[in-house]
């Protein structure tokens, strides 16, 4: 029974896009590995960019610093 947990930022990725990373995922491990479809799991997590860090900076911050570099051009 494969467990897949995807965790990605929450910056308005679709029901759709969710749809098709769950079908790919679950579709991946049955050619990847012969696993049953039925049996496979795939949970999508959601986080705020300001609970995601890396670097020793959130990717909120990370992204305020971006957009205040295009600024400049």
């Amino acid at each position: 029974m494969p467990y897949v947990n995807i965790k990605i930022t929450r910056e308005g990725v679709t029901a759709e896009q969710k749809e098709i990373l769950i079908r790919d995922t679950t579709a991946m491990l049955e050619r990847v590995l012969n696993k049953a479809p039925q049996t496979t799991h795939v949970v999508i997590d959601e986080i705020d960019t300001d609970n995601w860090g890396f670097g020793g900076q959130s990717v909120a911050f990370y992204r305020q610093q971006a957009q205040k570099g295009k600024g400049n051009d």
